[in-house]
């Protein structure tokens, strides 16, 4: 062994320094580590921050007690409980290469990050279906789309990623056939999710493509009809209008401003989970060879995800700016607070 060999060795962290097997750290600068904290621990604050803001407007503020809003009120909470237990053990493992927490809270953390991606996709998919009957078939929306309706939503949006990841995780279904390559990298320190050929395929579709591909059809659906609705307003007999048509064509702008604003956060979760699922399948098909660098920037995109939600609505929500500012004032404690107008006088 050569001088240069002992400098290797000397250079090389370990997890766990006292334990037999541990898994090596990822020596970075301390200028690299402290600027990816910097950012990671922003994005988990702002995450917290932001989506709390959207629960306690609406469920404090009367007047935001909508159907759609009780979704995008189970979605916020969603993103608030990924911030809180999963974004955290994530930045630490991402930062230092090491898994301090335990094997069984590793695998419920796995479980925890699967659920709660799955379960804001599902969200986002009946939130389109909601927008769907109030572009579509506004006649109808009140009827259709109803407190019991929204409840089934919700507990379809919960239950079956409930299932589907500690299903998954806690059967090992998804390690079938690729034991010898698990018994290869193990050590006390390593906790990643390995999927086989079959359910990296299976997951990404039951999490991704399939609700995505619904919600990108029913979107496209919506804007080829309020675009079919707006040029028959605009192309309308010239006459003096009416107070109710008036108040038809304000609605139908209201309607079709919630749409994008709703299809924009679609968009955006699209292009922030992407990049993760086609990892996910394309990773046991070129045998598990992708930069654990790589696989940390798709993962942590997707958990922007979660940040960006909030920032769309304080771009596009006139209430939610004004509930902001009412919450960081201290007027939201002030008696009857909560019957107070979030909206415009001419709305």
């Amino acid at each position: 062994m050569n001088s240069s060999d002992l400098w290797n060795l000397t250079e090389v962290q370990f997890c766990f320094a006292l334990v037999n097997n541990s898994c090596p750290r990822n020596v970075r600068s301390v200028l690299s580590v402290s600027a990816m904290y910097v950012v990671m621990i922003g994005a988990i604050v702002m995450t917290m921050l932001g989506n709390l803001v959207v629960i306690i407007s609406i469920t404090h503020f009367r007047q935001l007690h909508s159907p759609t809003n009780f979704l995008i009120l189970s979605m916020a909470t969603t993103d608030f409980l990924l911030s809180c237990t999963v974004m955290p053990f994530s930045m630490i493992r991402s930062i230092e290469s090491c898994w301090y927490f335990g094997d069984l809270f590793c695998k419920v953390h796995s479980c925890c990050d699967i659920m709660l991606c799955t379960t804001s996709i599902f969200h986002l998919c009946f939130i389109s279906v909601d927008r769907y009957y109030a572009v579509c078939d506004p006649l109808h929306y009140v009827t259709k789309m109803t407190i019991p309706v929204i409840e089934v939503f919700l507990l379809i949006s919960w239950s079956i990623p409930i299932f589907f990841a500690f299903g998954l995780v806690f059967s090992e279904l998804n390690i079938i056939g690729v034991e010898e390559f698990i018994a290869a990298i193990d050590c006390t320190g390593l906790c990643v999710l390995i999927f086989n050929k079959l359910w990296g395929v299976l997951a990404s579709f039951i999490a991704f493509f399939l609700p995505g591909t619904v919600m990108v059809g029913i979107y496209i659906h919506i804007f080829t009809v309020a675009r079919k609705h707006a040029k028959q307003i605009g192309t309308g007999p010239m006459m003096k209008q009416t107070g109710s048509e008036n108040k038809m064509k304000a609605s139908s702008k209201q309607e079709s401003k919630a749409t994008k604003t709703l299809s924009i956060v679609m968009g955006v979760f699209v292009l922030c989970w992407l990049p993760f699922f086609v990892l996910t399948i394309t990773d046991p098909f070129i045998n598990f060879t992708t930069p654990e660098d790589l696989y940390n920037i798709f993962l942590w995109l997707g958990y922007f995800n979660s940040m960006f939600n909030p920032i769309i609505y304080g771009m596009f929500y006139p209430w939610f700016r004004k509930a902001l500012r009412m919450i960081v004032t201290g007027m939201i404690f002030l008696p009857h607070s909560s019957t107070l107008s979030l909206f415009p006088a001419h709305t």
